[in-house]
């Protein structure tokens, strides 16, 4: 089964009040624990990579690995870049093989944000790749990509037909109240312009910075129009604290195995309780 495109993975997530979990990825063992629980639920998965991840895995690795996961399990796998600053490895991913991409020029004035976008679009179109872009600041930290509180700031819902319209891209990740990271308090979601931008735009909308949002405020979203919801600090969590427990109750073992089962599994039902807060259940 090839590699499904985000184009494809979202195109009636909207319609049927369904969003696709984003998950971040760092290796084999969670990204096939990630895989694993979709299958188990039917549902479509995003396994995405970061830039960091692209170089420590290696990106054909990547590429092969998450296809031969899509093959085994036989779901909608979506393979995807997310936020990429670096021009060259994005158009690198896509060759390779990548399904989406995200790049991410938010940091960047409006017009040069749009023009910088639209040079990925042409490109990945030669491949039949998705690009999802990101109009406004979301704070936080995403591994390598730094928005100070200074830095971040709301999506402005009239910026975005213009700007979906001259880029051309398949997702549009807007700056609603998440941040990337733990948070310090409960964040503050603003619905209201939410509901604006989804007024303004058919083009599937992505919540990035999901771990730490209240279930409430999800399904919310998802009711309002969000497609994909992403996750990645709570799943090395997941990860690291299943390893911890599997290497303490284990601590004469030199087995690997021993310590990587534990957590694909833990992965996986994470990935589980995921899918039925996001209503992907069976929509594979």
């Amino acid at each position: 089964m090839a590699l499904t495109t985000l184009k494809e993975i979202l195109s009636d997530t909207r319609e049927k009040k369904y969003a696709v979990g984003g998950f971040n990825m760092n290796s084999y063992e969670d990204s096939e624990g990630m895989v694993m629980g979709a299958a188990r639920k039917h549902s479509p998965i995003i396994l995405m990579t970061s830039m960091a991840c692209v170089k420590y895995v290696g990106l054909h690795q990547l590429v092969g690995m998450v296809k031969g996961m899509s093959e085994s399990y036989q779901i909608p796998v979506c393979l995807h870049l997310d936020h990429a600053t670096d021009y060259d490895l994005i158009k690198a991913c896509i060759r390779a093989g990548f399904s989406s991409v995200m790049v991410d020029a938010s940091k960047k004035q409006y017009e040069e944000n749009i023009a910088d976008t639209r040079m990925i679009v042409d490109y990945a179109k030669q491949y039949g790749c998705s690009v999802e872009a990101e109009l406004g600041k979301l704070g936080g930290r995403e591994e390598n990509v730094v928005v100070s509180d200074q830095e971040k700031a709301y999506t402005n819902p009239e910026d975005v037909p213009r700007f979906v319209e001259e880029t051309g891209i398949d997702a549009l990740a807007v700056s609603i109240g998440t941040a990337h990271g733990f948070y310090k308090a409960e964040p503050k979601l603003d619905f209201d312009r939410l509901d604006k931008i989804v007024k303004l735009t058919k083009c599937p909308l992505v919540l990035h910075g999901g771990t730490g949002v209240p279930e409430e405020d999800f399904l919310k979203c998802i009711q309002m129009g969000m497609s994909k919801i992403n996750v990645g600090t709570q799943l090395k969590k997941t990860y690291t604290d299943a390893l911890k427990e599997a290497l303490k109750e284990n601590p004469d073992d030199i087995d690997p195995r021993t310590f990587m089962r534990p957590v694909k599994e833990a992965c996986a039902q994470e990935i589980m309780r995921r899918i039925d807060v996001f209503g992907s259940e069976n929509m594979a």
